[in-house]
């Protein structure tokens, strides 16, 4: 498959009900906030972790939609294989034309390291790669409030120094109060939040990997099915709530300059993915979300997003995935 010829710039809704959408490891794992207007904020790097890992349960992890970044693996291992498989320096020092063959092979094995790129220099050196796909942090469209919440866990999990059966832990749980054989936590939630992240699609950069069409549908079909096979105790209930995508098109009579306009877009990003809300209205924006309460929002239901396909720039088609 060729390269895609179209730049493109997508803003994406999900929202997450009664859990935590995105751990601060800096503050206990609570869900992270801008501090200054309490927003809630979700990192890229989860968004792309999400994306991997469906693309690793539609495609078995086979090539050539493998997945580099897998959890519990050392990436040297890949980058190894790589260097095996094109006849490189598998043990390290190698030339420029052995990392350009390692790291075209690695392109055409990985999805992410077509789709979001990746540095392959921290052994084995495959170079790095820029990838054609970039989303910026995830930002709540309200401010969130980030609880705490006790939890009781119905049993302990000692690690008794001198045990060696099942007999030995029989016997302390024995000698115990029922009282002590159960434990407090603490469980990291916000009630909702309504998050939208933008993200960016290059042409250019495409070239440079071979990111073709089917690795983009392949891309929308993760965004909107991603949190079906993400769930978790902690997550809550977490789903896609909307998909817009902009795809420039081009203006011109001649063939070859509308490519060029097409590759290189029609309208500024920002243009495309700046949007209105009940705090800020905005004349041209193309999508508007709008909470229709007066009092938090509790669930979807709370907004009205509405699309102005009349508002599009010339030169620019709106595919929407509600």
């Amino acid at each position: 498959m060729s390269a895609i010829q179209n730049r493109y710039e997508f803003l994406y809704l999900f929202d997450c009900e009664n859990g935590n959408p995105n751990g601060d490891p800096d503050a206990g794992n609570a869900p992270r906030i801008d501090p200054e207007d309490m927003h809630g904020l979700v990192s890229d790097v989860a968004i792309k972790r999400r994306a991997r890992n469906y693309i690793q349960t539609a495609f078995g992890n086979t090539t050539p939609n493998a997945v580099f970044v897998e959890h519990a693996t050392n990436l040297n291992k890949q980058i190894t294989a790589a260097h095996v498989a094109t006849g490189g320096a598998p043990g390290g020092g190698a030339n420029r034309s052995q990392v350009t063959k390692a790291r075209d092979w690695m392109c055409q094995q990985f999805f992410d390291v077509r789709t979001f790129g990746a540095v392959m220099s921290t052994g084995p050196n495959a170079g790095q790669v820029r990838g054609p796909v970039q989303v910026s942090f995830s930002r709540s469209i309200d401010p969130i409030l980030p609880m705490d919440a006790s939890i009781t866990r119905m049993a302990v999990a000692e690690k008794l120094k001198d045990a060696k059966t099942v007999a030995d832990y029989e016997k302390w749980e024995s000698e115990q109060e029922e009282d002590k054989l159960r434990t407090m936590g603490r469980k990291a939630l916000i009630p909702y939040g309504l998050y939208a992240c933008k993200g960016f699609v290059s042409a250019h950069l495409a070239q440079g990997t071979g990111f073709s069409d089917d690795d983009l549908n392949h891309l929308w079909e993760a965004l909107k099915g991603m949190w079906d096979h993400d769930r978790s105790a902690s997550k809550g209930m977490m789903s896609c709530r909307g998909l817009y995508v902009f795809k420039h098109v081009g203006t011109d009579s001649d063939q070859s300059q509308r490519v060029r306009q097409a590759m290189l877009g029609c309208a500024p990003a920002q243009r495309l993915l700046d949007f209105s809300t009940h705090k800020r209205s905005m004349q041209n924006s193309v999508v508007e979300i709008n909470k229709t309460i007066e009092t938090s929002p509790r669930s979807f239901s709370d907004y009205a997003v509405t699309v102005h396909k009349d508002r599009l720039p010339a030169g620019v088609d709106l595919i929407a995935y509600p």
